[in-house]
């Protein structure tokens, strides 16, 4: 892959009102998937190293659709963190925090948004200079209210809540301060690769544009 300029996590969330979080089992699905995001104003991509195709789903998207900044969700070994940037990935998303997944980040040019649940895991990534984090599983974990439980304690770290967020709930969740964005997967619904509905990932792209909260 040719050299594309770094990234910074906040840049990635920054972007978007929603990062949408793709699982992907075809690698036929890969281009047109990322072409109707971006078609929707949406163009930074999580696809989760969940199926056996998600590296060759992000090569496919970071050659053929440079428009599009490709990610890697799921990324929880320093081995995950070099396939990913092999792969193509400009960030990487993980579902929980070692210091072993950041250095491996740093070392292979991955921003990265490390997964926290706890006041401990927040600690310990911003011990190692992570402030701008991935709050998950959302819901489950305690939701908005945690959020601001958060905000003051942590008052210098943004967040993406993910885990259990809807087009419904989202507002709430843009609504707070210490949140710049928001992960979520009803962009690319269940079975609609399959049927390449493509047109509808669009529409449901451009409604995340409309939502609260976005950039601060």
């Amino acid at each position: 892959m040719s050299q594309q300029p770094s990234l910074s996590a906040l840049q990635v969330m920054q972007d978007a009102p929603v990062i949408p979080v793709i699982v992907l089992n075809d690698v036929a699905h890969a281009v047109p998937m990322a072409r109707a995001l971006l078609a929707g104003g949406i163009r930074m991509l999580e696809i989760t190293l969940r199926t056996p195709q998600a590296l060759a789903c992000i090569e496919a998207i970071a050659r053929e659709v440079p428009d599009a900044v490709v990610g890697a969700g799921t990324v929880r070994s320093k081995a995950d963190a070099q396939a990913a940037a092999s792969a193509g990935a400009r960030f990487a998303v993980s579902p929980g925090y070692t210091s072993a997944v950041g250095q491996a980040c740093r070392d292979a040019g991955l921003a990265l948004l490390p997964g926290v649940a706890t006041g401990g895991e927040i600690m310990a990534a911003c011990e190692d200079g992570y402030t701008e984090l991935k709050f998950f599983p959302a819901v489950q974990a305690g939701g908005v209210a945690m959020l601001k439980a958060w905000a003051g304690p942590f008052f210098d770290v943004k967040f993406c809540p993910t885990g259990g967020i809807t087009l419904q709930n989202a507002p709430d969740f843009l609504a707070l301060k210490n949140v710049v964005c928001v992960g979520g997967s009803w962009l690319v619904p269940s079975g609609t690769a399959e049927q390449g509905d493509w047109g509808r990932v669009t529409r449901l792209a451009n409604e995340t544009r409309g939502l609260g909260g976005f950039g601060r």
